[in-house]
């Protein structure tokens, strides 16, 4: 019998720089991430979008990889090198096999501490972010999100485009991707986290030998909680289906009721069982796809259900929407229906970090956004904790008269709501 044993530990090197493992000898993966504490919602207006255009930038040459040496030597390693950016973080990343993970953060180290933002490339790689965002414009789901949160976090970091637009990407040239990733870029504002079959003190000083000499310098990263929009946005658009999402603000991912209000939206939008799918779809037919969730930030937090339906359907899935908003108000939930939401998040979030690179994400998040590290068993504790009351509690803080933001995308011409319809 094999025994499976984690150990998660935490290194910080004189520059600043935080080193983070968690090793999993049960496995012969691992993986691992460099991760920036920024994201879009740290940029100035005019620099909309050049977190995200950074991290293309960075797969396009640095000091001693052209962008076609990058590809081969990422594929020849058998591992998947990839990227993101978010509204508060950046990662670039990549699993193994544990034999190879000295080789891998080699080229992720270079990927981050050498680019060489060429011209050249940057214009080749300024056309394939166009694309990108012209994709979402093409992609009806995708921009009923993007016009929804635009709106409801208005003239704010957390309500631009991830992408940017054409307009500010045309003014990304070497000079001002080099003053944004000098600024951002260094060491207490960089996480390396491991997870995997590794030890902590060969996978430190490996992190060393390529990120102790990172010179850090003091950088601010201003950051100001979002006021609330709750306009209704109607945007015709020739498309087969009508496109809904209703919305309100909720606690943010470090408040107290976090718990709380994901079980609610389990509840409400979680799953074949939830009560939304079983109004809208089940019982009435008004819709395929139909589901409810959270998006939350350190200081901010959006509960919103969406609905794929027919335009003349709309009306009916907004008023059932609005009836169970009210329902959860005004009636305890069933001891029943509680616990299995409960057991739908706690299995959900269990199967999640099943794998190395979950597991690397998971320890890196908790680092910058908590400071700390939770364990499975805590976390599984305080859903667990949460009551019929609590839940009650959330739905009236949350749903609490002021009215939804609204946002829908169809041939809706003829579609009209009032603002009375609306109120929950």
């Amino acid at each position: 019998m094999i025994q499976q044993i984690s150990l998660i530990e935490k290194t910080v090197l004189a520059n600043g720089l935080t080193i983070l493992t968690e090793t999993m000898p049960h496995i012969r993966s691992a993986s691992v991430g460099i991760w920036v504490r920024s994201g879009s919602r740290h940029e100035a207006p005019h620099l909309n979008g050049i977190s995200h255009f950074i991290e293309h930038a960075l797969f396009k040459g640095t000091k001693k990889r052209n962008a076609r040496e990058i590809a081969i030597e990422g594929d020849a390693i058998g591992g998947n090198v990839d990227a993101f950016t978010s509204r508060e973080v950046a990662c670039y990343h990549v699993k193994v096999l544990d034999e190879h993970l000295h080789r891998a953060f080699d080229l992720l180290a270079d990927l981050v501490t050498a680019p060489l933002f060429a011209d050249d490339e940057l214009d080749r790689e300024r056309n394939v972010v166009l694309e990108e965002i012209k994709m979402v414009e093409d992609t009806p789901d995708d921009l009923v999100h993007e016009v929804f949160t635009a709106h409801f976090w208005p003239d704010h970091p957390l309500g631009r485009s991830i992408l940017g637009t054409p307009e500010t990407l045309a003014t990304f040239n070497q000079q001002r991707l080099m003053e944004h990733f000098k600024t951002v870029y260094v060491p207490h504002n960089l996480i390396v986290a491991g997870a995997g079959n590794l030890e902590h003190q060969s996978f430190v000083e490996m992190v060393a030998g390529y990120m102790s000499d990172l010179t850090d310098q003091p950088m601010r990263l201003e950051t100001t909680a979002p006021s609330i929009g709750r306009p209704r946005i109607i945007l015709n658009k020739e498309l087969e289906q009508a496109h809904l999402i209703l919305g309100t603000d909720c606690p943010s991912m470090l408040h107290e009721d976090r718990y709380a209000v994901n079980v609610l939206a389990v509840i409400l939008g979680g799953g074949m069982s939830s009560r939304l799918f079983q109004t809208i779809r089940e019982e009435r037919g008004l819709a395929y796809t139909v589901f409810a969730g959270i998006n939350s930030y350190t200081d901010a937090g959006c509960f919103s259900m969406y609905a794929a339906t027919s335009p003349e359907q709309m009306q009916g899935a907004i008023e059932l929407s609005v009836a169970e908003f009210k329902k959860c108000k005004a009636e305890l939930v069933a001891e029943d229906e509680l616990q299995r939401a409960k057991d739908q998040l706690k299995v959900s979030i269990m199967l999640s970090l099943e794998s190395s690179s979950a597991r690397m994400s998971n320890l890196a998040r908790q680092e910058i956004f908590y400071g700390d590290h939770f364990s499975m068993d805590e976390i599984l504790r305080r859903i667990e904790t949460v009551t019929t009351a609590d839940i009650q509690r959330i739905a009236n803080e949350i749903f609490n008269g002021n009215g939804l933001a609204m946002t829908a995308i169809g041939q809706l011409e003829d579609f009209k709501i009032e603002d009375a319809q609306l109120i929950v």
